[in-house]
């Protein structure tokens, strides 16, 4: 894992998505939302892709990648 990304901060943004399943935000709404500074959420947000967990639209927003099917654990190890 990013040192720099606090495993709260993982946790954090996939509540949020798990909550609202149809969620689509900038890097930086989201940052607002989950009140993470930016390089934080950017990290976050790099992860969370690379995992499977959000996917990026064209126009560089973030969304559920999995259909809308909650997680269990959150990703964070």
């Amino acid at each position: 894992m990013d040192p720099l990304v606090p495993p709260d901060a993982l946790i954090r943004i996939q509540m949020e998505y798990s909550e609202m399943p149809g969620l689509k935000l900038t890097p930086h709404q989201i940052g607002r939302l989950c009140g993470l500074p930016q390089d934080v959420c950017e990290g976050a947000l790099g992860l969370l892709t690379d995992r499977g967990f959000l996917s990026r639209a064209e126009d560089g927003s973030f969304r559920r990648s999995n259909g809308g099917h909650v997680r269990r654990r959150p990703v964070v190890a």
